[in-house]
């Protein structure tokens, strides 16, 4: 007798083969235009149909790829060379509405005016295993030039290495990011951005923005709207953001970011990633202007060390762990289980409003917490570096500022997370 649980199981196997490309074909490219294939990409991406399958052979393509339609385009030691072009790979739904489907893989992309990868105004998009260098070359001093209507927040990095921007549900994960503007990228300019995750990737010396930025900023033309979109529920997991943010501007290893009234980067989890050695803290968290929403962000679970101070309105007395700043207060922000060494200060707070700082590692030189702000910081439950707490000045991580409550301590460290 056939059971209920196997004709479930039946019957969710026949819809997922019921909603499989039928008769998908996987086509070939050559840089030598051997095999039957392709010489070039984009004639190959003009020539597929929706969940067709892409082959690049090693060698170099002087191009810059467009993809409108659900695809998988897999480089097989292929490299993107995007010199004097605007981009290297383009994931456009801004005019192919309702695009899904897109799976980049394996490329060298580099050289390209602004990104080396853009994906717009689309879902389930997969980016993986891709390495993205020296991208964004319409940087001068600082600015960018040129800069195209859709990225009117891009001013200062023409959109990074990678930039996911109006995407939802997409996945960027293994790649390696180094000697662009600024690394990863997820904005808001073209339409809200949500529930991507952005995993394992490796972002290096990227040296005028973050190592991955999370960013809510003014809204282009062709969004329709007039106040900003929104930049949520995104995941950063499992990442090294090492070196970056170390010229001009300065970036931190992570950041989430709020930059006009009205911005909304919120209900964000940044969790397990080492943030080392970059320009700014290397976690920062800034709202700058009123009626922003800065909200239920998570910092969870990383190793920070040796990373620098944040600046301007956002200041920090030293070089800095991670550091939260509002001009407005903002409420359900947690920062737990990390595990913070080698800086000046392991957290500061510059908000009017209750943050929690729980069960984090404080080896910092001076203060587990300084709280610059009226707000108050439930730091209990924390390891101040001695198991006396943060009551012996000098030999412990100390409190600073008030309205810290620090009562009861961790008498030994927490586990820190495995992945470094």
């Amino acid at each position: 007798m056939t059971s209920t649980r196997n004709i479930s199981r039946f019957s969710v196997l026949v819809f997922a083969l019921a909603v499989m490309p039928a008769g998908a074909a996987t086509l070939c490219v050559n840089a030598n235009g051997g095999q039957n294939c392709y010489r070039h990409i984009s004639d190959a991406v003009a020539a597929a149909a929706n969940g067709d399958v892409i082959r690049v052979s090693p060698g170099t393509y002087r191009e810059s790829v467009t993809i409108a339609k659900p695809l998988s385009l897999v480089g097989q030691f292929a490299t993107i060379e995007a010199k004097g072009l605007t981009r290297g790979i383009f994931v456009d739904g801004i005019d192919s509405p309702g695009l899904a489907g897109v799976h980049v893989s394996g490329f060298t992309i580099q050289n390209a005016q602004f990104e080396g990868i853009l994906v717009a105004n689309a879902s389930a998009v997969t980016v993986s295993g891709n390495t993205v260098l020296n991208n964004n070359k319409n940087v001068i001093d600082g600015n960018c030039t040129d800069l195209p209507p859709i990225e009117p927040g891009e001013a200062m990095d023409c959109g990074e290495g990678i930039h996911l921007m109006g995407a939802d549900h997409s996945i960027v994960t293994s790649n390696t990011v180094k000697g662009n503007a600024g690394g990863i990228l997820i904005s808001d300019d073209t339409a809200i951005t949500h529930d991507n995750l952005i995993s394992y990737n490796t972002v290096s010396d990227n040296p005028f923005a973050c190592g991955i930025t999370m960013a809510s900023h003014v809204p282009a033309a062709v969004s329709g709207s007039s106040v900003p979109l929104g930049v949520f529920h995104n995941t950063v997991f499992g990442n090294r953001s090492q070196r970056n943010g170390l010229a001009i501007g300065g970036g931190a290893g992570v950041g989430i970011f709020a930059s006009i009234p009205g911005a909304k980067s919120y209900g964000n989890v940044v969790v397990a990633n080492l943030v080392s050695e970059n320009g700014l803290p290397g976690i920062a968290m800034h709202a700058h202007a009123p009626n922003q929403n800065l909200n239920d962000n998570m910092i969870v679970g990383n190793i920070s060390r040796n990373n620098g101070p944040d600046t301007a309105d956002a200041a920090t007395p030293g070089t800095t762990g991670i550091n939260l700043y509002s001009l407005v207060p903002v409420s359900g922000n947690i920062i737990s289980g990390n595990t913070i060494s080698a800086q000046d200060n392991a957290v500061v707070i510059n908000n009017p409003a209750l943050v929690q700082v729980e069960f984090n590692s404080f080896q910092a030189k001076k203060a587990g917490v300084d709280n610059l702000n009226i707000g108050s910081v439930d730091a209990t439950n924390n390891w101040w570096n001695c198991s006396f707490g943060p009551t012996l000045p000098g030999a412990c991580a100390a409190v600073v500022g008030e309205g810290v409550q620090f009562d009861p301590w961790l008498t030994m460290p927490p586990p820190s997370q495995p992945l470094f």
